[in-house]
């Protein structure tokens, strides 16, 4: 089963990729551990930046500037400025293709303020901005008779070596979740787009399950760096009880943050990490704290923030109509991931990333709200033009893949003496409670033994089911190994950086220090271990 292009995952940035690796001329597949109408772009609600000359105080240059300063100094300024300079023939390119944006009463698209941003620049779908996006994207494939393949979960990326010495990838390892069986995909080019892996926070996440890391986990272990690791972005308004995603919007359209005394305690639109300090230093006070937008009317609610509304009711029994909506920081975005260069491309020749799963440099420290979904179109379209001519120029030659994925030959040889759920429900709460909002020495030290020691015992942890058909219990484990594997980068890379920067909080290490730590974190594999080293 060879193609030109093989795409895994099918959010955002993956389909957006295989758009524009088909109009290269290449033949393009997908593979999706999910259904593609169920990836995590779905839950993207606030909306996606532009400066489309809406309002006189905006321009691309103030969506730079806004975007540096939320990275806190380690923003790669010209991805940056490429980032804001296509954001509006992004939005167009989105609107072309049959994205339904909100309006405003001279029919122009509408834009709202998300935190960070100095004018009101993101265009949005009332809250569902990154449903229709995604749908919309879905459609498009569809009717290019795209081949998407569900239920696809990767076990790892298959690389050869050139004559020369070069590593280039030559296909990918996947369970077909459904009958249980290994399949080896071939291709010329291979995009990573499997999202972020904030879900090792487990419950203290707004992310779906699936988040877990997978792409990032095989792409390093095939030989791509990984950098940022330690910049996981908490977002300041999640649902109190289950971690369910409360749109910025909400504050954007003028909610305000409350604690039990009623008092507001901070700038409601604040980036992002400077808002979920401030929340997380009023709950160690023993406050709760509240969204309060009932001021702004049923109306505006049901027209704006209908689904904001309806998760409150739903989740929390609350409704934001009359009542306040309880809310807690939980880990929302992971600016961290593989390392790319200037083309999308990793360090393993025609192997190309896009999306969350990549760290293309532009969100630094901390993500500018409403720049992830503009990060979704701009380089999945970079990757996937660039994945597609690789392909055609491709010189490289190799044998047909015949070997199988020895990962899963491995797991049968796992016991499950320890139920490794309760293990990820423990790191989970481990990364919450010591690699969170604020982190120091001694937490990090004590959550990277806890880590390693859980590690040191995998082979105690296996799937309890023996079956082949819909094993999700095998799957589910796949996902523990590869969150496991990263968080011991992850608490590595927190470890070193001895600073404040952004999400990365230090209470020992209070301020920013740019003499030492103005640079990126790069984790590299060293035969069966890794090292961590800082580059500009």
């Amino acid at each position: 089963m060879k193609s030109d292009v093989l795409v895994i995952g099918a959010g955002g940035a993956g389909l957006v990729a295989a758009l524009r690796a088909h109009e290269t001329g290449a033949s393009v597949r997908v593979l999706t551990k999910e259904y593609a109408t169920r990836s995590q772009t779905s839950m993207a609600q606030g909306g996606i930046n532009a400066a489309l000359a809406n309002v006189s105080e905006d321009s691309v240059e103030a969506h730079v500037q806004n975007t540096l300063k939320s990275a806190h100094g380690i923003a790669n300024e010209a991805a940056v400025r490429l980032l804001c300079e296509s954001a509006p023939e992004a939005v167009v390119w989105l609107e072309s293709i049959g994205v339904c944006f909100s309006r405003t009463k001279d029919a122009k698209i509408a834009q709202r303020t998300l935190g960070g941003a100095s004018a009101p620049r993101a265009c949005y779908a009332q809250d569902y901005t990154g449903l229709k996006i995604l749908h919309t994207l879905y459609d498009r494939c569809l009717a290019c008779q795209i081949e998407i393949l569900n239920e696809r979960t990767l076990l790892d990326f298959i690389t050869n070596t050139s004559l020369t010495g070069e590593v280039f990838v030559s296909g990918v390892s996947v369970l077909n979740i459904r009958t249980g069986d290994v399949e080896i995909y071939e291709s010329a080019s291979v995009i990573v787009a499997t999202g972020g892996y904030s879900r090792i926070y487990e419950k203290h996440s707004t992310n779906a399950k699936g988040s877990s890391g997978d792409g990032i986990a095989a792409a390093f272990r095939a030989g791509a760096s990984l950098s940022d690791m330690e910049f996981i972005q908490f977002h300041p308004t999640a649902l109190r009880d289950s971690s369910i995603l409360i749109s910025e919007s909400a504050r954007g359209a003028g909610g305000y943050l409350l604690n039990s005394k009623g008092e507001r305690f901070t700038n409601e639109l604040a980036p992002r990490d400077e808002v979920a300090r401030a929340i997380h230093e009023e709950m160690k006070k023993g406050e709760e704290v509240f969204l309060d937008i009932r001021h702004l009317g049923e109306a505006f609610i049901d027209e704006e923030l209908p689904q904001e509304r309806k998760l409150a009711k739903l989740y929390e029994n609350v409704d934001p109509v009359y009542e306040l909506i309880p809310i807690k920081p939980a880990a929302h975005y992971t600016m961290g991931g593989i390392e790319v260069g200037s083309d999308s491309q990793t360090k393993v020749n025609g192997l190309f990333a896009a999306g969350e799963c990549a760290n293309h440099k532009v969100h630094g420290a901390n993500r500018l709200g409403g720049n992830s979904l503009l990060e979704l179109i701009v380089f999945g379209a970079q990757a996937g033009e660039n994945a597609g001519k690789y392909a055609k120029n491709s010189k490289h030659t190799h044998e047909p893949i015949v070997q199988k994925n020895t990962l899963l030959g491995e797991i049968q040889e796992f016991t499950s003496e320890i139920n490794f759920y309760e293990m990820r429900a423990n790191i989970g709460d481990i990364f919450y409670e010591k690699v969170g909002i604020n982190r120091e020495e001694k937490s990090l030290k004590s959550a990277l033994q806890e880590v390693v020691k859980i590690h040191k015992n995998l082979s105690l942890m296996g799937p309890k089911d023996k079956s082949k058909i819909y094993n999700t219990n095998l799957v589910e484990f796949i996902e523990f190994k590869n969150l496991l594997e990263l968080g011991e980068i992850i608490l590595t890379c927190a470890l070193q950086r001895k600073e404040s920067r952004g999400a990365h909080f230090r209470s020992d290490f209070g301020a920013q220090d740019d003499a030492l730590f103005k640079v990126h974190s790069i984790a590299y594999r060293e035969k069966t271990a890794y090292g961590v080293k800082y580059e500009d």
